[in-house]
């Protein structure tokens, strides 16, 4: 069988009581989603996660993770690229990380106090990322850039937010506005309309977010010339992460911040997932770009939830005097806060951003050299250690661009590769992840799959 033989290219293969892929009947995964419909509504608890399956009609149940690898219900056995959104990037069940946990459980969980972790990871953040005066803990993404827009709010007075199309920056209301709006939807290219991501948004929240086209310069700047009087701030994904990694074109994001600068609004990366991972202090490192406050979380809990927003000392000393109210009773616990720790200190050592990176690039190469075999229309989208394929024949600048992709073209190629044992995003529009626990051989039993799955695309 072809797995087995990915399997055995590898010099040292790791995990070898059961081949790679779905080998086996997936009769558990199947039995616990009958369950499942039962007491949870649609069957799971995500709306993303109604989709992780490929062509089965039920989701993979993955009952455990270890290093790289995780496995399902049924035993298959899979290297995985979706690590939980990002969040795992230093692999499932990272010694660090489980014995971190483990001397807090015995310290206790949860106390709702103050805690020293929680300073202690606050003090790493700073040490890490360069703008980050103070710290605010969360839960989610979602949470923490709900602090932050308000922080924003509060500091300068004003309502309105203006965010990319295409850029999504968590599923509560303040910002759940066109993120994925459909061609007939979305309106005119250069003055994009604002478009409710569900249900149950209100009306009021969706008219205080304006909409620009990522890239555009020209459209930026008239959006805001229209609306500086009422903006508070400007959102974006420096990388966006969650529409198949589109980077910022050369220049785009120092004339955002030139102009954010002088008009005196608030600029806000949301970092929720290139935090930590594209560099030990974020896209803003990586790209040289800072922000006035900047929203993590994925990688910052390496796996457990745990978020934050940071910044400016004078935008968010309203918060420090409680005059911006935020609270939650979990915010900065110190199980997750140990979790984090442990995570930031493996990730400030230049040789595991090294070694991300590093992996993610032989990924890169074998998805543009498979294709180009095959003759197959596509770009790869991002960098080493997030990245996307996208198939189609043109570049990909901004989000509309993403509406001619073929997208029974991509689940062939990722369906092929869950069969061969190779776990990434069921969605087109997101990203591939790379972990530090990602070895040598996964990266050669990975291209190798990659290579053969890419004929299922042709």
């Amino acid at each position: 069988m072809l797995n087995q033989k990915l399997e055995a290219s590898a010099r040292t293969p790791i995990h070898r009581e059961v081949e790679l892929g779905l080998n086996s009947e997936t009769t558990h995964s199947s039995r616990w989603f009958e369950r499942a419909k039962r007491c949870l509504a649609g069957g799971i608890s995500s709306s993303a996660r109604a989709t992780t399956c490929g062509d089965l009609p039920h989701p993979l149940y993955i009952s455990r993770g270890h290093g790289s690898r995780i496995w399902d219900a049924d035993g298959n056995q899979f290297i995985d690229y979706l690590l939980g959104y990002g969040s795992s990037i230093l692999g499932h069940a990272d010694q660090a990380i489980v014995d971190a946990v483990e001397k807090q459980v015995r310290l206790g969980t949860m106390f709702g106090t103050c805690n020293t972790v929680e300073v202690e990871l606050a003090e790493q953040i700073r040490r890490m990322v360069k703008t980050a005066d103070l710290v605010r803990f969360a839960n989610s993404g979602s949470e923490a850039m709900s602090g932050a827009v308000r922080a924003a709010r509060g500091f300068t007075g004003k309502n309105k937010i203006l965010k990319f199309e295409g850029h999504y920056h968590g599923w509560v209301d303040v910002l759940s506005v066109s993120n994925r709006p459909t061609a007939e939807e979305a309106g005119p290219v250069d003055h994009p309309l604002s478009v409710a991501h569900s249900r149950g948004t209100p009306a009021g929240v969706v008219s205080d977010v304006i909409i620009c086209p990522w890239n555009s310069i020209s459209a930026l700047t008239h959006l805001l010339d229209e609306n500086e009087a009422e903006l508070a701030a400007v959102v974006c994904e420096p990388m966006v992460a969650n529409n198949s990694c589109l980077m910022p074109e050369p220049g785009f994001l120092e004339h955002l911040r030139d102009e954010c600068t002088r008009r005196k609004i608030v600029l806000i990366f949301d970092e929720i997932v290139t935090g930590f991972r594209v560099a030990s202090g974020g896209a803003q490192e990586l790209l040289d770009v800072p922000a006035d406050l900047a929203v993590y979380a994925k990688a910052l809990g390496g796996g457990t939830p745990l978020a934050a927003f940071a910044g400016r000392r004078d935008i968010l000393e309203a918060v420090a005097a409680n005059k911006v109210k935020h609270g939650g009773t979990y915010n900065g616990n110190p199980l997750c806060a140990a979790a984090g720790l442990a995570t930031l200190r493996k990730l400030a050592r230049e040789d595991v951003q090294e070694r991300l990176r590093k992996h993610g690039q032989i990924l890169i190469e074998a998805m543009e050299r498979a294709a180009h075999d095959l003759s197959i229309d596509c770009v790869v989208q991002g960098m080493g250690t997030m990245f996307q394929i996208v198939f189609t024949n043109h570049a990909v600048r901004h989000y509309r661009d993403l509406f001619t992709a073929d997208a029974k073209r991509y689940a062939a190629f990722r369906q092929s590769l869950l069969e061969l044992g190779i776990h990434s995003n069921s969605s087109g529009m997101a990203c591939w992840f790379v972990s530090a626990a990602h070895t040598d051989d996964d990266a050669q039993i990975t291209a190798a799959a990659i290579a053969e799955a890419m004929k299922a695309a042709a």
